[in-house]
């Protein structure tokens, strides 16, 4: 299969074309710079110039491929507003993406994240919430797999809130950088709540077996630790860094406080029994070791 991928030299990405080149697909990957081109054709895959603004590109990628992996987000978390620009490029793509594939039958997966649900762990039948600081995600996310009643194969891969590789990566990655810049690894509150997490490399296997397999309108979990606890990580954090561990306000996090200071666990078990898929790289816990300071 010839494979679109947005995103493809991110911290994802990186691991979903490999993952993809591995299993015999072809890739045609998205690349705003020089830098990223080089890096994506040394992976191995062939390269459309172009950034996530760049809908008619987008749409030429899409119409030219076999299926879409869409992974592509701006990385300027700095301000509130920053994130809600990257929000909106992000639901432009999706949905120039998703119509380019109407009356194909052709799959698209995109890039989501697990719902919050009050008392529990968040389970893929869960619907994702249309309020709060990412809502226009969800919204674009539900928008998508809907086009499944217009001869779309869409489906929603929910990302944990740390996606990690190397110690790298996702909220425990922010928490880090967070921590490098204040001089204290800091969590929200008691640190009691817990987050989801995966390895960079499980999940990219979950989207390869959701582009081959996943049937149409359907949201699945990658999701390999349930729940850590986010003073477990910072304990990690200050100790490979060498910093003292303590509560911090929200706003240390920027515009993610809110998110940081929830309680958030995410089951994977539909996911697991439906597509056989079966994490085996380290956990967040264990990855963090290999932290530097």
């Amino acid at each position: 299969m010839l494979v679109f991928v947005t995103g493809g030299t991110g911290t994802i990405g990186t691991a979903v074309v490999a993952e993809l080149l591995a299993h015999d697909h072809t890739v045609l990957a998205l690349a705003r710079s020089d830098a990223s081109a080089a890096t994506l054709e040394a992976a191995g895959a062939d390269v459309l110039r172009g950034s996530l603004t760049d809908l008619d590109t987008l749409r030429d990628g899409a119409t030219r491929s076999d299926g879409v992996i869409s992974l592509a987000f701006s990385r300027d978390y700095g301000s509130t507003a920053a994130l809600e620009e990257g929000l909106a490029e992000e639901r432009d793509a999706m949905a120039t993406l998703g119509a380019a594939l109407i009356g194909t039958d052709k799959p698209i997966v995109t890039v989501s994240g697990t719902p919050w649900v009050p008392g529990r762990a968040s389970t893929e039948a869960d619907p994702l919430p249309a309020e709060g600081p990412v809502a226009s995600r969800a919204i674009a996310v539900t928008q998508l797999l809907a086009l499944a009643d217009q001869g779309v194969r869409a489906s929603a891969v929910r990302m944990p809130r740390t996606v990690h590789e190397h110690g790298q990566g996702g909220f425990a990655g922010l928490l880090t950088d967070a921590a490098r810049r204040t001089g204290i690894a800091g969590y929200p509150g008691d640190g009691e709540q817990r987050w989801p997490a995966v390895h960079a490399r499980d999940a990219a296997v979950l989207f390869r077996l959701a582009l081959e397999s996943a049937p149409a309108g359907t949201a699945w979990h990658a999701v390999a630790d349930e729940g850590d606890r986010v003073v477990d990580i910072a304990s990690v954090v200050g100790r490979r860094l060498g910093l003292p561990v303590q509560s911090v306000p929200d706003d240390t996090f920027g515009p993610f406080g809110p998110i940081f200071a929830m309680d958030q666990p995410a089951s994977s078990a539909h996911t697991r029994q439906a597509l056989g898929w079966k994490p085996t790289h380290p956990a967040l816990l264990a990855d963090l070791e290999e932290l530097q300071r």
